[in-house]
């Protein structure tokens, strides 16, 4: 898949010959970009930041790339820690946390994050791009097998869950139905509530009770998961027989095919990407699945039957590389205000919990790696993507998830596991519910 996919923050942005220097930060020379952070700063502390778009979006971007900046250059936490993306998430959970930055802004991001959809503007346009870039029959090939691995994802995350947990003293139904069902099930949206909905039906305790035993699992779920993506893609580069080095399949190749960049070609590329999101909206109407899960069978139906001309594959794909590479940063900052409770994720941190939690995020990553591998998938990537991106918290930690993998191009699969995949585990828990009673 197209290469050039990378996040923002990327120094290969070239700076104009007249203004030169050494360090860059969002493709500008530093002293460029500290004169626009004091800019902002002082709009931010002086209360006149704009409301909307471009208050909220201008802090995401210069304040994602700066704590991108940095972590990529922390050595532990560059080599081990997902760099870049994990300080990008947590370090903006901190600093609602310590209440650094004023409320309204913090609930301006919240509001475009959430009520503007703007994480719903980021994933479609990869899911679009990804697919409608990609061979016809290659698709095929992958799309019959792919629920494999996340039928040996869940089986691996239940079975070490179950086993870590016996030995800490957690019954089977603990870590089961409070620990390693939540995690697995697609965030909080498409799996917590519901799956608190489904307890409260069948357990007795009311919906919210069981929301509050759920999300520290979530939570933590999310950090382990971003982190052991990080982990994964040092071990794909030791080792590069268990990686497709972004490529899912043994036996299919992703090329990319040579462009050139043309601004009117991002504008269709952003309009197709929008008109199949609607129209998973207008589907959903109709057929109880969420709207990615029904576009990712739109997109994936209109490119195996050849029903989109090349100028829409060429459109979306270069308005996926221009989404991935100039806001993947701020994407994850906004994640770090409106999705991430860090004192959730610190009340969780007991050594038992963790150590089941833990358990849980390997098991998924190394049933799918090892199931993934036996129908012809690349173990590393099965893992990311059918083990890691099940375990994650949905769409957002899908994006946080690929990033720390630098695997962005994989984002349809990321988002069959959380969404398809996520009714599955939802579907397993009213079942294991009543067997548990």
């Amino acid at each position: 898949m197209n290469n050039s996919v990378e996040r923002a923050g990327n120094s290969s942005h070239v700076a104009s010959p007249q203004v030169k220097s050494a360090v860059t930060l969002y493709g500008l020379p530093w002293p460029i970009f500290a004169l626009i952070t004091a800019v902002l700063l002082a709009a931010v502390y002086l209360n006149v930041l704009p409301a909307g778009l471009i208050g909220s979006l201008m802090v995401m971007l210069v304040l994602g790339e700066i704590l991108g900046f940095i972590g990529d250059r922390l050595p532990i936490v560059r080599s081990y820690l997902g760099g870049g993306v994990i300080l990008a998430i947590f370090g903006a959970a901190a600093i609602v946390y310590l209440e650094l930055l004023p409320k309204p802004v913090i609930s301006d991001i919240t509001t475009f994050m959430k009520g503007g959809e703007f994480l719903n503007f980021y994933i479609v346009a990869l899911i679009a791009g990804s697919i409608l870039g990609m061979d016809s029959k290659a698709l095929v090939k992958i799309g019959m097998r792919y629920f494999v691995p996340i039928i040996g994802a869940t089986a691996g995350a239940i079975l070490l869950a179950i086993v870590v947990g016996a030995a800490f003293g957690f019954t089977v139904q603990d870590a089961v139905l409070v620990i390693a069902l939540p995690i697995m099930g697609g965030g909080m949206g498409a799996g917590a509530i519901p799956m608190s909905q489904v307890y409260e039906q069948l357990l007795g305790q009311p919906a919210s009770y069981y929301v509050s035993l759920l999300v520290p699992a979530l939570a933590l779920g999310n950090v382990f998961s971003i982190v052991l993506a990080s982990v994964l893609a040092r071990v794909a580069d030791k080792f590069p027989s268990l990686s497709g080095q972004g490529q899912i399949m043994q036996g299919v190749s992703i090329e990319e095919k040579a462009q050139r960049l043309d601004l009117g070609k991002m504008g269709i590329g952003m309009m197709i990407a929008a008109a199949f999101y609607l129209a998973g909206s207008v589907l959903g109407a109709f057929i109880p699945l969420h709207p990615y899960a029904l576009m990712i069978i739109l997109v994936a139906v209109a490119k195996i039957a050849n029903l989109v001309p090349t100028l829409v594959t060429d459109s979306s794909s270069q308005w996926l590389s221009f989404v991935a590479k100039n806001l993947t940063l701020a994407q994850l900052f906004g994640i770090g205000i409106a999705y991430t409770d860090l004192q959730t994720v610190i009340d969780a941190l007991s050594i038992t919990y963790v150590a089941i939690v833990l358990a849980v995020v390997v098991g998924a990553a190394l049933g799918a790696g090892l199931v993934g591998k036996l129908v012809g998938f690349y173990p590393i990537e099965s893992s990311i993507t059918a083990g890691l991106c099940m375990a994650n918290m949905g769409g957002t930690g899908d994006v946080a998830v690929l990033s720390a993998a630098k695997r962005m191009n994989l984002m349809p699969f990321a988002q069959i596991s959380s969404r398809l995949g996520g009714a599955f585990i939802l579907l397993l828990s009213g079942l294991l519910v009543t067997f548990f009673v």
